[in-house]
């Protein structure tokens, strides 16, 4: 894959934005998006805690790209429902995972989105490599089932909480060998799992050899999407709690790091931190991470 080409850091072309809520349907993600500033925001694609959703109708997806066209806002990022599993032990709820999935890349395709985001899986006692090599095979199996698309399948590293694969860039590097259309593959780093799974962003010593070791495991052409969310609990904790930026433990300092860093200009950044319905959090959470950047 192509080493990334670099810009440079202003707010003019920063693509930052927030999870945004599907209520009424996939268009209206569009307009909170633009209500609130987002030049690049995340959404589901159907509702988030159940196996089937409502299937897309020809208006939701011609509404959806008419608004998306008029926005700022690109790319966008679709994020998995939490009940899908992609190695689990259960045979039915693996066979009700893949299917879910398998759907939302549907969903994805039909609606031009160029990035599925997904959380690799937990084991549930049956080991880390039995996991790793289960959360492969679902991917194979979807892959096969999805041929042509254009949409990337993004592992997103996880806070490696409970019996959670993903916590260790290793997990990620070894899902992605076993993997046979290794050029579907992406990844998207949360800070907060990142942060809790040990990888110090708070130091920059410790941001520095974080990025170092996932581009020597992983590599940084891989890296698509950040989620970035400041930490409740602690370095190494292994528990995934989002907090507002700069009020947690990962700090401003670790954000800063991030905002001014070269080699991500052209990655997403996107907040999943706590919000009410009028998103005056996001607001100001983006207003924060802008104020990081040092000018020129």
């Amino acid at each position: 894959m192509k080493k990334r080409a670099m810009s440079p850091l202003n707010n003019s072309t920063l693509l930052l934005g927030a999870h945004m809520s599907i209520a009424g349907g996939v268009a209206t993600a569009v307009e909170r998006g633009q209500r609130i500033g987002c030049t690049t925001m995340q959404m589901f694609v159907k509702n988030n805690n159940q196996w089937k959703g409502k299937p897309l109708t020809d208006e939701d997806v011609s509404t959806y790209k008419k608004l998306l066209r008029e926005s700022r806002i690109h790319p966008v990022v679709v994020h998995d429902t939490y009940l899908i599993n992609l190695c689990a032990v259960d045979k039915e709820i693996l066979k009700k995972s893949r299917e879910a999935l398998k759907d939302e890349f549907d969903r994805c395709e039909a609606l031009g989105v160029q990035y599925l985001n997904f959380h690799p899986g937990a084991h549930m006692g049956a080991g880390e490599a039995e996991g790793i090599k289960r959360i492969a095979e679902s991917l194979n199996v979807i892959h096969q089932r999805t041929p042509g698309y254009g949409v990337r399948s993004v592992i997103e590293a996880t806070a490696g909480q409970g019996t959670a694969i993903g916590y260790r860039f290793e997990h990620l590097r070894k899902i992605i060998d076993l993997v046979e259309e290794r050029e579907r593959m992406a990844v998207c780093l949360d800070t907060c799992h990142v942060f809790a799974a040990g990888y110090d962003l708070s130091t920059e010593r410790g941001y520095e050899e974080t990025f170092r070791e996932f581009d020597t495991i992983v590599g940084l052409d891989r890296l698509v999407a950040f989620h970035v969310n400041d930490s409740k609990r602690e370095l190494g904790s292994r528990v995934d709690r989002h907090e507002h930026i700069g009020k947690g433990k990962i700090g401003i300092q670790g954000f800063s790091f991030l905002m001014n860093d070269p080699r991500f200009s052209n990655i997403p950044k996107i907040l999943e931190t706590p919000k009410g319905p009028e998103m005056k959090e996001d607001v100001e959470n983006m207003r924060v991470l802008r104020g990081l950047i040092r000018k020129k």
